[in-house]
């Protein structure tokens, strides 16, 4: 059995992520803004067969927080083996590039949130020597888009900070997993009308998330294809791939 925290719980992912451990017996600490929808993850969590869930209030953008609620979830667990980062807005990119407040609180959801968050649990996790830190990252932070690079900035400077605390916290046992899915069929996308074969579901990203874990994975790309397509992406010469309108 294993302590999970889940920053975000209430988003599809982590909310399927949370189903597969809990119909493991884990023991979940469920935290994001809703409470009374928190709650009613935390029933269905625990007919499915979750050891305990605990729940607690947060916006993440309240940074003065993160320590005291990451330290309550460590109290109320007894320990703490994996802690997975799933929170994150898909901003209006056309607002953003209108209204440099807006671009600066899609960073701070995204990117400055998330950063505090890994400063104290990688401290934490650093001075216990095990366990796993996840962080749902995104293929739009391989490459600046035009239709999403604020959220693109956002994403590649947590990738980008990631790869620092994994170099950090290799000699302590700990795994960092990026966690890179491409385009999820879920509440935040819904606005997209046409969804092509490239879509997946986040049942399809949670299961890429336990398998990760469980081999050890530095970097997943969920579904799977998405590394051949970021590869191809990532090829293109900047001469060419800024006339394209992607």
């Amino acid at each position: 059995m294993n302590n999970i925290l889940i920053i975000g719980a209430t988003s599809a992912i982590a909310k399927a992520t949370a189903r597969r451990w809990a119909c493991e017996g884990h023991a979940l600490c469920l935290v994001g803004r809703d409470m009374d929808h928190l709650r009613e993850i935390a029933d269905d969590l625990r007919v499915r067969g979750a050891q305990s869930v605990e729940c607690a209030a947060l916006d993440v953008n309240d940074l003065a927080r993160h320590a005291e609620v990451i330290d309550a979830a460590i109290g109320a667990l007894g320990r703490l083996d994996v802690a997975l980062i799933g929170h994150g807005t898909l901003g209006d990119q056309k607002a953003c590039e209108q209204d440099v407040q807006i671009a600066l609180q899609e960073l701070n959801t995204n990117a400055i949130s998330v950063i505090s968050l890994l400063t104290h649990l990688a401290n934490r996790f650093e001075a216990q020597q095990h366990g796993s830190i996840v962080v749902l990252g995104s293929v739009a932070g391989d490459r600046g888009r035009q239709s999403n690079y604020v959220y693109g900035a956002a994403k590649g400077a947590v990738a980008t900070f990631l790869q620092g605390i994994r170099n950090r916290l290799h000699k302590s046992g700990v795994q960092v997993l990026t966690v890179k899915p491409g385009f999820v069929d879920t509440p935040m996308t819904a606005a997209f009308d046409k969804k092509g074969p490239l879509w997946s579901s986040p049942d399809v990203i949670a299961q890429g998330i336990l398998r990760g874990i469980a081999k050890r994975r530095d970097v997943v790309y969920a579904p799977w294809y998405w590394w051949g397509v970021m590869l191809v992406i990532r090829s293109i010469p900047e001469r060419i791939f800024k006339k394209l309108s992607l």
